[in-house]
């Protein structure tokens, strides 16, 4: 009861396909305000404490299976079901990717005086899937909902670009992030970084891998 999101009408199978109708909104670019009570208005979604990390079900980032086995540690959730998980499928379609299991197995040291609690996330927080309707309200669509460390939303929201720095300032004015997010956005995106290199290719692989020689370096310090 935050933000607007396009309301579901029907949902069902037909022979061998999906169906799904939505409602339908028009979009506009951002006018005046927009992004300040967009930063507002997910500030206030993130607040909201939840019972536990992951998600009813399992559902998926773009075309890839994303589990969400009940947890009540986020960094064993994080670590088993976004980071290994991911690791193993890119592993599969060839990337090598040097420290992992240091990486893994030290998770905890980017946590230290943090203890998120479990937020409802869009979880495919991009400039691509936020709109804003005919009165220049934010508008979410297109999710892969979880609960999960509000700063993973916040993170990917940087990967891109697209979101101004209203939104930021706006955003900390409600729920001021902690100072280790500068380093733990790197940390969350580089599941995005490996899930567009699964789909991809290219050069996502060298991103994340260079993301986890950073990671590493800050171990080391």
């Amino acid at each position: 009861h935050t933000i607007r999101c396009p309301e579901v009408h029907f949902h069902d199978l037909v022979g061998h396909h999906a169906v799904l109708v939505m409602e339908f909104i028009p979009m506009q670019s951002a006018q005046r305000g927009s992004m300040e009570a967009l930063g507002s208005q997910l500030a206030t979604m993130h607040r909201s404490e939840q019972e536990y990390f992951g998600w009813s079900i399992d559902n998926n980032i773009g075309l890839t299976s994303q589990r969400n086995t009940r947890e009540s540690n986020w960094i064993t959730f994080y670590r088993s079901h976004r980071l290994e998980f991911q690791m193993n499928l890119c592993e599969s379609k060839g990337l090598t990717i040097s420290g992992k299991e240091k990486l893994l197995e030290n998770l905890d040291a980017f946590f230290r005086n943090y203890e998120p609690h479990p937020s409802l996330l869009h979880g495919d927080l991009w400039g691509g899937n936020v709109g804003f309707d005919e009165d220049g309200c934010p508008v979410l669509f297109d999710p892969g909902c979880y609960y999960g460390d509000r700063e993973a939303d916040l993170a990917f929201t940087e990967m891109f670009g697209g979101f101004s720095g209203e939104f930021y300032k706006s955003y900390n004015e409600v729920y001021p992030v902690d100072e280790g997010y500068a380093h733990r956005k790197r940390l969350y995106n580089l599941y995005h970084e490996l899930n567009h290199y699964y789909l991809f290719g290219g050069g996502y692989g060298n991103q994340a891998k260079e993301t986890v020689r950073f990671l590493l370096s800050l171990l080391d310090h």
